[in-house]
């Protein structure tokens, strides 16, 4: 069954100093109406808030990824990216999508040094 918000690849490594984007693609639907956001999870630690584009456009950043990460949304407003540079290895992590109630299945980043 196709996920109604797919995150495609399962896992990626990539070493410190690297960049790597991620996407959403929603399946059925778009985001017209609907706020993004990208979440990450680390082991042992809480779920963060990335990044997020409000259904006004107005876009945010934590503290932790502003600058280095850049949330995005194509045109067609069918798929969400999250462009991350310069990346540590403290952004190991999972990586989830959230848009109109759905998650993505998530993406584990493992930085490298």
């Amino acid at each position: 069954q196709v996920p109604l918000l797919d995150s495609g690849r399962g896992s990626v490594s990539v070493q410190v100093g690297w960049s790597l984007k991620l996407s959403c693609a929603a399946n059925g639907y778009d985001f017209s109406r609907c706020g993004l956001y990208w979440y990450r999870q680390a082991p042992g630690k809480e779920r963060e808030l990335l990044a997020t584009i409000r259904s006004d456009g107005t876009i945010n950043y934590s503290n932790t990824v502003k600058g280095r990460f850049t949330i995005s949304q194509d045109n067609a407003k069918t798929t969400m990216y999250l462009q991350m540079n310069s990346l540590k290895t403290e952004d190991t992590a999972m990586y989830y999508c959230q848009a109109c109630g759905e998650w993505g299945q998530g993406t584990q980043v493992t930085v490298s040094s």
